[in-house]
């Protein structure tokens, strides 16, 4: 088959049924001047050559199709925009859902929801540990109470919702469950996503609880329940973001983030999950840095990269298996506390090559975060930014517009060689949980953070208003305070919630919980009935704790 004849085909099979079930925006999409925007850009008929052509369908392809370097849908934003989303959640659950009900009416299209320290490591508010770290940089969910509250008002058959949870993921996706039954959704309607990523937390961010095994064990046991029960529920967005955080380059991302998931999937597999079925409910999340090129580059190579493992390991044929899918948010790192709002420039354009990109959800991050969580003002132009990019850039009206040029397809390439090169390197330790052990991820991203600040401390890579283009600057007046009484309430609240209860019912309901981790059965059920019988989040987590052990970096 040439390319003419590949063409045609993905136009009849591919792009006809798929825009038939999901209708493109316009019947017509042009620019302002009249110039037509094709369905897809691709090399003229006869511009290359009988090599050339098999070499373009073996590694560009068309959106939607093998190998996906060019995206996961076929009409990819004629359709619909990514989910706008802005990760957001602080004080306590009241402050954080009159947060989350203003970036709705401002035109967000799915929920993010951040949980303090204390929620992410598993700990009550009311533990010593949690002091002083009360809805700091997240929302505070201790009880079914907190949860019924973060989410009042707030329809969870219409709404998408990203949790940035770990470690007590499991809990938090039963909060979420039993909200959306007191609300009467099924489980089927529910959309979102866990992030429930636990060997990134060994590698890059440190919220673990548990040691890597039992961690790995409960992120499988989510992968299992949401197969079973909540079909269109993200079992797990596996985690690139952080590495990059932590300073790894754009290939470092692309391998540790892929090198977690197939571990993943392998111990789905190891289950009896068919890779078919669950890997459809697997999503990714990457940074958005700010080599807008470079970034653009890294997302066509992920997307390649994951299915040719994909196929090759594990024998996916179905196009959700095969499909990486992901949620962009631009890179904290870059942010400044010199000169603020330069951070907005940095936003646009990192946001731009994610959706430049393919990415299916997107959160900006606001100007001001770099001196203190963001304002509503800050929120709402961060948001803009992605509403400036869908409606008035019109990089959004053809899939993947960069492809082809010869900058961008012969990085995708080297990404994805130095990425696969640094894979085997993992399965010759015998994969992501020896690596980690041995520190190999960890020793790689370091090295490249050191030889990143070096060259910032030389002044060879410049970084505006940093090291080079200085101005005496006032103070940033307009941040945003925590209210010290929001500790109160949700102390307050936590004490009310475990004294109404039946404490006797919530103990059975915990002994449940320490007797299936003792087994190889699935957590999430007894996490469900501890929590629906009023057990706390720390005291779900400790009795998980007294078979698990804790972790500690060594």
């Amino acid at each position: 088959m040439n390319l003419q004849e590949a063409y045609i085909e993905w136009l009849e099979k591919s792009r006809k049924p798929f825009v038939a079930k999901s209708a493109e925006r316009r019947a017509r999409f042009e620019t302002s001047s009249g110039l037509e925007v094709p369905a897809v850009a691709a090399p003229a008929a006869g511009h290359l050559s009988a090599q050339g052509e098999q070499a373009y369908m073996g590694n560009v392809g068309f959106p939607g199709e093998w190998p996906f370097t060019r995206g996961v849908y076929p009409s990819m934003y004629r359709g619909r925009f990514w989910t706008m989303r802005q990760y957001a959640g602080f004080g306590d659950a009241e402050e954080s859902n009159r947060r989350y009900r203003f970036l709705l009416e401002q035109g967000t299209t799915g929920l993010s929801v951040a949980f303090d320290l204390p929620t992410q490591i598993g700990y009550d508010s009311d533990h010593p540990m949690a002091e002083g770290e009360i809805g700091k940089v997240g929302v505070p969910v201790a009880c079914l109470d907190d949860m019924a509250t973060l989410l009042d008002r707030i329809p969870l058959d219409q709404v998408s919702t990203s949790m940035t949870i770990n470690s007590s993921a499991a809990l938090l996706l039963s909060f979420y469950l039993l909200i959306a039954e007191r609300q009467g959704v099924p489980y089927a309607k529910l959309r979102g996503t866990v992030q429930n990523d636990l060997l990134k937390e060994f590698v890059a961010r440190g919220t673990y609880i548990f040691p890597p095994k039992p961690s790995l064990r409960l992120t499988t046991d989510i992968i299992a329940f949401c197969a079973a029960e909540v079909p269109n529920f993200n079992a797990i967005s596996i985690s690139g973001y952080h590495m990059r955080e932590a300073g790894s380059t754009a290939a470092q991302e692309i391998a540790f983030t892929l090198a977690h998931g197939l571990c993943y999937v392998e111990q789905a597999s190891k289950r009896g999950l068919k890779v078919d079925a669950f890997g459809k409910n697997l999503s990714f999340f990457f940074n958005g840095h700010n080599n807008l090129l470079e970034e653009v580059a890294k997302f066509r190579a992920a997307r390649r990269l994951w299915a040719r493992l994909m196929k090759e390991r594990f024998g996916a044929v179905s196009k959700d298996a095969l499909s990486l899918k992901f949620h962009t948010q631009t890179a904290g790192s870059t942010l400044t506390a010199q000169q603020p709002e330069n951070n907005i420039v940095r936003t646009t354009l990192q946001a731009l090559a994610a959706v430049l990109g393919g990415t299916q959800s997107l959160h900006t991050n606001s100007f001001d975060e770099a001196l203190a969580l963001p304002t509503e003002k800050s929120v709402e132009i961060a948001l803009r930014t992605q509403q400036v990019i869908a409606h008035e850039s019109g990089v959004a009206e053809t899939p993947d517009p960069l492809a082809g040029s010869y900058l961008v397809e012969r990085w995708t390439d080297e990404l994805e060689d130095r990425a696969l090169e640094l894979i085997r390197k993992i399965d010759e330790m015998g994969g992501a949980v020896t690596a980690i052990e041995r520190k190999f991820p960890q020793g790689e991203i370091a090295r490249a953070a050191l030889a990143y600040q070096r060259q910032v401390e030389k002044g060879e890579a410049v970084v505006v208003g940093v090291n080079k283009f200085q101005t005496q600057e006032q103070r940033h007046a307009e941040l945003l305070k925590i209210d010290p009484a929001s500790t109160k309430r949700q102390l307050e609240r936590l004490a009310a919630f475990k004294a109404r209860r039946n404490q006797a019912r919530a103990k059975a309901a915990l002994n449940d919980v320490t007797q299936a981790a003792r087994t190889d059965a699935n957590l999430v059920p007894s996490i469900l009935g501890a929590l629906r019988h009023e057990a706390t989040l720390g005291e779900v987590c400790d009795a998980m704790r007294s078979v698990f052990g804790e972790y500690r970096e060594s």
